[in-house]
């Protein structure tokens, strides 16, 4: 399946989803192992190492922009998806040179899929459907 969205940040990467139906919060939502701290999200304990983050939109502190940037200098995060990105997440996936798109409808994509995130072209591949 195929999912026609808007590249934010360049990049290919293919990898295993995390899904979470709530905005996210880097600052403070994730120590820097990409563990998630925040014990108001859905996503409570479970670690991003290694996965590419779907989520609605980011909030809070541009303060994440970095926290995002440490994220992939650690070679965590892979990915990004968001159903609508904002500046905070946009800065920091185009510092960590992390692919993101946006504009995708995120509800098509579950925990443990296998997707494509392609920044050059603003396609989300999931591979498993």
């Amino acid at each position: 399946m195929e999912l026609k969205g808007r590249g934010i940040s360049k990049g290919v990467v293919e990898g295993i989803a995390i899904v979470s139906k709530e905005p996210f919060s880097f600052l403070g939502g994730v120590d820097k192992e990409g563990n998630i701290i925040d014990k108001d999200s859905d996503l409570y304990g479970q670690s991003l190492k290694g996965k590419i983050f779907v989520f609605p939109y980011g909030k809070g502190s541009t303060v994440g922009s970095y926290v995002i940037y440490g994220l992939a200098k650690r070679g965590i995060l892979k990915g990004i998806v968001n159903k609508e990105c904002e500046p905070i997440v946009a800065t920091g996936a185009i510092l960590g040179g992390i692919p993101l798109v946006d504009r995708v409808d995120i509800e098509k994509i579950k925990t443990g899929d296998k997707i494509v995130v392609d920044g050059n072209t603003g396609v989300v591949k999931i591979l498993n459907k």
